[in-house]
């Protein structure tokens, strides 16, 4: 009986994980899960980021999220804490939040902040702020907007800054992947929704050492091609939809966001990793759409593939502190 109980938790965790970027997801039965990770604080930005933030034109973004529980992380404590190692930014993906706090599918960074602590690194080399809404009824509704693209860039430059690092390492997780890229990237975007088309300047290349992409859906999403572009996350202007196959030819019809991000590759950073496992219950098994894996950044440098539990969408994040470290600290995958 009590295994019969465990098992119909595991499931519905796994509805539960799908319905986190708005997709219609076939069940799967766990065989493994995360563990939970180590307490982080939820206190947020510390003080003196924030009035650093306030002071040099960045206030208006919020990056605190005073909002919510575990909105945002990282920061001095004085001018005398010293940044030594290159600093670290984290992007969550859809419907999660820079630190977790108990809810399920919002496990935040935690596990990969903790693990970065375990290896000498302070809160004052690890940052992260929450982009979107944080509330899992709104997730189909997240897309490349305008706003979350100026947010992440505009927290890219200002880490940069107010660390004072030549460079940084960026980490990103699932939807967090496609909107850290082009907000790397710049250059000209549209969103009908927020006064059409625009510019979001010069390349923050130059900025970034490694960036590390964590389950993206950087070719699209299969429950997209299923569902057809009928959301604002499966959209064919901004979302994930990875068109769809005439006569055996195509794909026709890609997400023009997504067809323009991958016009061009190498300008995430330097090093370019991504990790991924093909048992992955959100991006679709396999991380295969049209015979491609949508996880894999083009031009990438390196990878951490999975095939198994535990290593689905949300423990490829929760459980690759290892890896993550690896990649930013020694540009290896081993």
């Amino acid at each position: 009986m009590r295994s019969a109980s465990i098992h119909r938790r595991l499931l519905a965790a796994s509805f539960f994980l799908c319905a986190l970027l708005g997709l219609t997801c076939l069940p799967v039965a766990a065989k493994g899960r995360p563990a939970a990770p180590t307490a982080v604080s939820t206190s947020g930005l510390t003080p003196h980021f924030r009035n650093w933030l306030a002071a040099n034109g960045y206030g208006g973004f919020d990056f605190a999220r005073t909002d919510l529980a575990g909105g945002s992380y990282g920061g001095r404590q004085s001018d005398a804490d010293t940044v030594v190692n290159q600093p670290v930014i984290f992007i969550h993906g859809n419907s999660d939040k820079a630190i977790g706090t108990g809810v399920p599918g919002q496990s935040g960074w935690n596990a990969s902040i903790q693990y970065f602590l375990s290896q000498g690194y302070k809160p004052s080399e690890l940052y992260a702020t929450t982009w979107g809404p944080a509330n899992a009824l709104f997730s189909s509704q997240q897309y490349h907007s305008r706003e979350n693209l100026t947010r992440l860039r505009a927290f890219i430059q200002a880490v940069r800054d107010y660390t004072g690092a030549a460079k940084v390492d960026i980490i990103a997780h699932s939807m967090g992947v496609t909107l850290a890229r082009k907000a790397i990237k710049g250059g000209p975007a549209s969103d009908a929704l927020a006064g059409g088309s625009y510019n979001l300047g010069p390349s923050l290349t130059s900025m970034v050492d490694t960036f590390v992409g964590i389950a993206g859906g950087n070719q699209g999403l299969a429950a997209c091609y299923l569902s057809g572009p009928t959301t604002p996350t499966c959209g064919n202007t901004n979302g994930f939809y990875p068109g769809y196959l005439l006569g055996g030819f195509g794909p026709y019809g890609v997400s023009a966001f997504l067809t323009e991000l991958n016009s061009s590759s190498g300008y995430e950073g330097a090093y370019r990793y991504s990790i991924w496992s093909s048992a992955d219950e959100v991006i679709g098994y396999g991380c295969l759409v049209y015979g491609r894996n949508t996880c894999r950044i083009p031009g990438q440098t390196g990878e951490r593939g999975f095939s198994a539990a535990p290593y689905g969408h949300f423990g490829c994040k929760d459980l690759t502190g290892y890896w993550q470290w690896r990649m930013v600290k020694f540009h290896a995958t081993s």
